[in-house]
């Protein structure tokens, strides 16, 4: 399971190194591909199958899902982990989460999520703003 937020950077290779704690549960390959919020998601290869299968038996009749799948799956590509447990960034990746040195990489149960540190930072202390709302309306949904 993968939690917490840490700091880190993209290198002048597009190389971004995962957080080691999370390195042996990602294993050598994973998924990298564009996420919601103008973030990357990080998926071993176990848990984007998963994924993957499921956005394969979405209806395909209406648009908003097409969209879906299509940058879910259309944006992923696999990488490997180099020895320091590093990742190459495609360059479109980057651009879409708007990837500047500093990001952070926020462990999210089955993936991670790679933002920019600047965007993170405004969304953490947007949701922080908001977490009676939050935390009521997962409540309605039983899980709070």
């Amino acid at each position: 399971m993968f939690i917490g937020e840490h700091a880190h950077s993209i290198d002048a290779k597009k190389r971004l190194a995962l957080p080691s704690k999370f390195r042996k549960e990602l294993g050598k390959k994973v998924v990298v591909t564009r996420g919601l919020d103008k973030c990357l998601f990080v998926y071993p290869m176990k848990a984007w199958q998963e994924l993957a299968e499921k956005l394969g038996t979405l209806p395909v009749g209406e648009s908003h899902t097409r969209s879906f799948i299509r940058l879910m799956l259309a944006g992923a590509t696999d990488v490997d982990c180099d020895s320091q447990g590093r990742v190459l960034v495609p360059e479109y990746l980057k651009e879409y989460a708007e990837l500047s040195k500093d990001v952070v990489v926020a462990g999210l149960f089955n993936r991670l999520e790679v933002w920019d540190k600047k965007k993170w930072e405004i969304y953490r202390t947007a949701a922080e703003k908001n977490t009676d709302e939050i935390a009521e309306k997962l409540g309605q949904l039983g899980i709070y």
